[in-house]
């Protein structure tokens, strides 16, 4: 009773409970963190098989003179990661919080966003870094806003933007991300330096892969890195993804805490990652399963497919198969037959 009225004895206790607790925490957290996050690019020469754009905001770093850009290009091929390498290059830790907004404009993508978050910060004006920090840092005298997923921004927002670009363009620069150009409006995308990226290439792809692989500690069948890379479809981040899950599934899970200084290292007497789990996870449906499906549409001599294909595809949804797997899966082989007879 007598701790309890003990004002200063309750600090101590409260102060000390806190410690431990963010002690921990950082470790429970990074223990549970996706490997997409965990590898994501931590500087411009990190991000992989986008030489051409990494050279020229490179050399835009050393002028510090950044337009506004639009970053366009399939999912998965470091878009995001790029402009959030660029920004940490640009302003260092302690001032990338208060100079860079990111929105993703598929959840809010109205004209309201623009007219508040975007413009309110836009419009607000820069503190100066000490002297120190800029010889660290170029901290150039403007702030950044990132809009990913930009396609998805009605007309009316897009209009929008198009004025606060041109208001605020002294202290502020735009980047705009999206999957397709074209929906974005002319007179936004005139206001920007173009970028492209394009899908990785098998030899990059794999490479990072593996590399991933091996600091998890996780090892791979061989073939299981081709069909990752094959399944995820020039998408580095549902690759990464997948080798994960792939890990979970075949239980090459963390070691205990008190065995392993890096909670995240997979436990070495694991199992491998097959092709075939790979496969699993990434719910590609097996070869006979659809041989069947095209040996059933092949035309009758009586001319009745349906009874035939409706009994096959009633079996697939019943098994959970994706349409659109079916889908992807029954064109690449009807091409390989129609390449075939052709060649024939």
């Amino acid at each position: 009773m007598a701790s309890f009225f003990d004002i200063k004895a309750r600090k101590a206790e409260a102060a000390s409970n806190g410690t431990a607790n963010t002690k921990e925490k950082p470790k429970e957290n990074n223990r549970m963190q996706p490997w997409v996050e965990k590898y994501r690019p931590k500087g411009l020469g990190d991000v992989t098989a986008q030489d051409h754009t990494i050279t020229v905001l490179q050399r835009t770093l050393q002028s510090s003179n950044l337009p506004h850009m639009l970053f366009y290009g399939p999912p998965g091929t470091g878009k995001t990661s790029t402009v959030l390498a660029l920004a940490k290059e640009l302003y260092g830790p302690e001032l990338i919080k208060s100079r860079v907004l990111e929105l993703n404009a598929s959840d809010e993508r109205g004209i309201s966003i623009v007219r508040e978050k975007v413009k309110d910060f836009a419009r607000m004006q820069l503190s100066n870094p000490s002297p120190a920090y800029r010889q660290k840092y170029p901290c150039p005298p403007y702030k950044i806003i990132i809009l990913d997923e930009a396609d998805s921004m009605t007309q009316d927002a897009q209009s929008a933007l198009r004025r606060t670009m041109e208001t605020y363009s002294r202290i502020t620069r735009f980047c705009l991300i999206c999957n397709y150009v074209t929906r974005i409006i002319d007179p936004l995308a005139s206001r920007c330096s173009k970028f492209r990226f394009k899908s990785l290439d098998k030899g990059n792809a794999v490479v990072r892969v593996r590399e991933i692989a091996d600091k998890e500690g996780v090892k791979l069948e061989e073939g299981a890195v081709e069909a990752l890379i094959k399944c995820s479809e020039g998408d580095l981040r549902k690759a990464i993804t997948y080798l994960q899950s792939a890990a979970r599934l075949v239980r090459a899970v963390s070691l205990k805490d008190e065995e392993s200084d890096n909670g995240d290292k997979m436990d070495v007497d694991a199992k491998m990652v097959t092709v075939s789990s790979v496969e699993d996870i990434a719910g590609v449906i097996p070869d006979n399963t659809i041989e069947k499906l095209v040996k059933a549409m092949q035309p009758k001599s009586r001319g009745v497919v349906y009874d035939a294909v409706s009994k096959v595809v009633v079996d697939m949804v019943a098994d959970g198969w994706s349409g659109t797997q079916v889908v992807s899966q029954v064109c690449i082989i009807l091409s390989l037959i129609s390449a075939w007879s052709t060649r024939s």
